[in-house]
């Protein structure tokens, strides 16, 4: 009898155990809805310098119409593109992934930072993990999904399309628009980088038949 007892503890704490790993990403979701208190984007009224507020709407958007990724899901973030030269990206277009960096890990997704090097280079200059040069990286990376999107620039701003696509399906499985108004992005567009001319002649990305791609494995 006390056998049978043990056996059917040891099922019902396996099944609630299996219950909380499968509800935590929608019970952290709903808690960090609460503490965050979105709101849609209102590219009118926005202020100067307010890019994280912009990408902190996208990523909540994202993530509430994503069904496939949970809080075990390895993604990446790449660099956001010009739409008219997918290999051409500016300082904007990197500083949004890094923005969706913050923001993806702190809804509590695991986020691969594939830049990093594995090791420390020690300079005069400073101690450096990270590089873009694929040489310097691990060749093979494990990531399931990707986030990245394109720019396209108007009189007054940028359109943003941002997207998460896996990385073997090609599957688009989220999606965020938005308008991002020059006066939100402060000084950084009015003094010394100015995106206009930038992103159109951009800053290619290596070729590939000069550069080597990491693989990606599921």
């Amino acid at each position: 009898m006390k056998f049978y007892v043990c056996l059917l503890l040891i099922g019902l704490l396996t099944g609630c155990i299996s219950s909380t790993e499968n509800d935590f990403y929608h019970t952290f979701k709903a808690e960090k809805t609460k503490e965050i208190k979105h709101k849609p984007i209102d590219s009118a009224n926005l202020e100067n310098h307010s890019l994280n507020i912009i990408v902190q709407g996208l990523a909540f958007e994202m993530l509430e119409n994503s069904a496939f990724v949970s809080h075990k899901t390895p993604i990446a973030m790449a660099s956001f593109v010009d739409l008219n030269d997918l290999e051409s990206t500016s300082w904007l277009g990197n500083l949004i992934s890094e923005s969706f960096i913050y923001e993806f890990q702190r809804h509590g997704l695991i986020v691969i930072d594939y830049k990093t090097t594995g090791f420390f280079r020690v300079t005069q200059e400073g101690d450096f993990v990270f590089s873009r040069d694929w040489k310097e990286l691990p060749e093979n990376q494990i990531i399931d999904y990707v986030v990245t999107g394109t720019l396209v620039e108007q009189k007054n701003g940028f359109i943003l399309n941002a997207r998460m696509i896996g990385m073997v399906s090609h599957v688009v499985v989220a999606t965020a628009q938005t308008f991002i108004p020059r006066w939100a992005l402060g000084e950084m567009i009015t003094n010394e980088m100015p995106v206009e001319n930038e992103i159109k002649t951009g800053n290619p990305v290596n070729n590939k038949n000069d550069a080597s791609w990491v693989e990606i494995t599921n």
